[in-house]
């Protein structure tokens, strides 16, 4: 019998060969192959024996799902480590048992120093292929960890990679590069996935594009440090490979104890990036626990009021945002003791009785008899120096035990891998949501994790993140119905893996609509709109100064789960009339926007863009006709709008609030093919268009 193993599933097939005694390897992970019997596999696995090489192995051996260094593999290994007496650092393993279905296969293997390696491969619904390994010490003496990753393979074709990187207000910057020999080496070391984050690691054929080229992927689901990189070999094998990233005796195994590491995601397209987004999307929207109801209109008071929280100045801000159609009210820094600037009350979560001598009922009563929901910013893993907290208890920072790293925005972290501090934050938020109404956390963290040391002395990013994970499940437990939002100095926590425990993201501190319009462009590679916190800043931005019409910063935000940051109660009474209108706009749209497939042209004029949503049967769509900057031409030419059904006949019109009138029919295949000419934009400008069919 072939001892190989076809998953199948979402118009993927992975062909694994575990014929051994090596570890599994897959040979191939693309287009769906149909079913496949005996004679099938045997075929796939012929057609792609390795042929011997005359400075390699005599018996080639097909890079594993972990790659061996013992095996003759030269790149990175996947498991990196040793003994206590430094011995089995190049452990070679053999498989012991193999169990499979139809999307799933897990493979144990072991080596002869005792160590014990579980893989999980399964193939989702929509086509995404989960792995991780799971590693146990079944020897005599411990085993340091320095890396366990799973490592995917891709085709000679993939010859291009792309991946994202950024900084603070400009995160999910692209860049790519030419898949050439060596590694290209992706790493967060801050204790979070980053503003810098490769976000999806890919590689693809030369210029694959949002709605064309075959790309494949690889993205770790984890909140804490990671890495991943892309390597291609001389011998002409290149890998994705992703996992966690440790430092030097993070990870000590005693006998007995195992180290799981984080699920890594492998996506495959045939249909470009929107391809790629379309199986995330997918994917999250399938999630028991992904957000049903319609995703709320959101006012933050930041940008308003910042730590000036006045009582009257809140209540009229509230008045007004009930008047403009705004559903949740989120009070946000500022409302705890010693808090009246960022040098100081991180960690006292207390309402400070000198701003709020009622406590928070009386904002909280109003906001609520508006019949608006009612939230609350925290940043629990921070702690001020200058608080009551760090004064009681310096002993709970991490680097306590070996000294403390510089502030960071005057800010140290509190050790969520010592229990008393976990149990500290669990009694101080759980007071304040049974005491209040509230139903949402905005959930902060504002600096880096350097020199990140437990109360041990060893290194507690991994301990920090399984602290976190386990906070925010018990709250959540706690308080049915509490929505939780990422945020980290805006979008430097944005993965699958903090995904799996809150609502939302933060995407950027920035509300500047042309930043935005990148930035959500791009964080949509992996996250669908309603996930993705779109707030309409004032007129002139806040972090970069630019003044924009309300028109495209609403436009902007439309594509998102839609907010305000903005002191409304300040603006003129046109601009909170015109910005009624775009809230009702974005209620009418959400139930679209948030449930059908982002598409996004490839436009040849760079100046241009088009994005959209189309509904998942194809009756309607809305997009948005988008100018960033001036061309080098008057006009660009005829659009095409993608994702329509060719047979369907389509009602095009301009819905963006005060847009000159547009209105024509047309057919899916007409407006797909030729496309239609875009409104006349002045650069930094954008209009929405909706189409119905008939």
């Amino acid at each position: 019998m072939t001892s190989a193993t076809h998953l199948r599933s979402g118009g993927v097939s992975v062909v694994v060969d575990h014929s051994g005694p090596g570890l599994p390897a897959i040979v191939h992970w693309g287009a769906d192959l149909g079913e496949l019997d005996e004679a099938g596999l045997t075929s796939v696995l012929l057609a792609n024996r390795l042929p011997a090489r005359s400075q390699g192995p005599d018996d080639p051996v097909r890079v594993a799902v972990l790659p061996e260094h013992a095996t003759g593999w030269l790149g990175r290994p996947g498991l990196a480590g040793a003994f206590a007496d430094g011995t089995d650092w190049a452990p070679r393993f053999t498989v012991s048992d193999v169990e499979s279905t139809a999307t799933s296969l897990v493979v144990q293997a072991v080596s002869g120093s005792g160590l014990h390696l579980s893989t999980e491969l399964v193939l989702s619904p929509q086509g995404l292929l989960r792995a991780r390994h799971s590693l146990r010490n079944d020897g005599r003496a411990p085993y340091d960890l320095h890396s366990l990753v799973v490592a995917l393979p891709v085709p000679p074709v993939a010859q291009e990679l792309l991946d994202l990187t950024g900084r603070w207000c400009r995160e999910r910057s692209p860049q790519r590069r030419q898949f050439d020999v060596g590694s290209w080496l992706r790493e967060a070391r801050g204790g979070r996935s980053g503003h810098d984050s490769s976000t999806v690691l890919l590689a693809g054929e030369p210029g694959f594009g949002f709605r064309h080229g075959e790309a494949w992927g690889v993205h770790l689901a984890w909140a804490g440090n990671g890495m991943a990189w892309a390597e291609r070999s001389f011998t002409g094998t290149s890998v994705l490979a992703a996992g966690e990233l440790l430092q030097p005796g993070e990870i000590e195994l005693a006998p007995g104890d195992s180290y799981q590491m984080p699920w890594l995601f492998g996506v495959w397209s045939d249909r470009g990036l929107d391809g790629i987004s379309d199986r995330f999307h997918q994917w999250l929207r399938a999630r028991p626990g992904h957000p049903s109801r319609p995703r709320p209109v959101t006012l933050n008071v930041w940008e308003a009021v910042y730590f000036d929280h006045e009582l009257g100045t809140l209540l009229t801000l509230v008045e007004q945002a009930r008047q403009v159609g705004v559903e949740r009210f989120v009070l946000d820094d500022g409302w705890f003791r010693h808090r009246r600037d960022d040098t100081a009350g991180l960690g006292d979560w207390y309402v400070d009785e000198t701003v709020w001598p009622q406590g928070l009922t009386p904002l909280v009563d109003a906001v609520t008899g508006a019949g608006m929901e009612f939230g609350l910013w925290f940043e629990p893993e921070m702690v001020n120096l200058d608080s009551d907290l760090a004064r009681a208890h310096p002993e709970w920072l991490l680097g306590a035990s070996s000294g403390l790293p510089g502030d960071q925005r005057h800010q140290q972290v509190l050790d969520l891998g010592q229990q008393p501090a976990w149990d500290y934050l669990l009694e101080r938020i759980d007071s304040l949501l049974s005491e209040y109404a509230i139903g949402y956390l905005k959930w902060d963290h504002n600096r880096h994790l350097v020199a990140a040391s437990g109360h041990d002395g060893r290194a507690g990013v991994h301990r920090q993140t399984l602290g976190l994970y386990a906070l925010l499940d018990e709250l959540r437990r706690r308080h049915p119905g509490l929505e939780i939002e990422s945020c980290a100095s805006g979008g430097g926590r944005v993965d699958l893996g903090i995904l799996e425990h809150t609502d939302r993201v933060w995407t950027s501190d920035c509300n500047d609509a042309l930043e935005r319009q990148s930035i959500q462009r791009w964080t949509g590679l992996l996250l669908p709109p309603e996930l993705m916190g779109a707030h309409v800043g004032p007129t002139r931005s806040h972090t970069t100064h630019r003044t924009h019409d309300l028109s495209f910063r609403a436009a902007t935000a439309l594509f998102g789960h839609f907010g305000i940051e903005w002191d409304i109660s300040a603006a003129d009474p046109a601009d909170r009339e015109e910005l009624r209108l775009w809230i009702a706009l974005y209620t009418r749209l959400r139930g679209l926007l948030h449930t059908g497939d982002v598409v996004r042209g490839d436009s040849p004029d760079p100046a241009y863009w088009l994005h959209g949503v189309v509904a998942a049967d194809r009756s309607a769509a809305v997009f948005a006709f988008v100018r960033l900057t001036t061309s080098v031409v008057e006009n660009v030419g005829a659009v095409r709008l993608p994702g329509l059904d060719p047979y369907r006949t389509y009602v095009v019109r301009a819905v963006s609030p005060g847009a000159q009138p547009l209105e024509l029919e047309a057919t899916g295949r007409v407006l797909g093919e030729v496309g239609m000419q875009g409104p006349a934009l002045h650069p930094e400008h954008a209009v929405v268009v909706e189409l119905t069919s008939r």
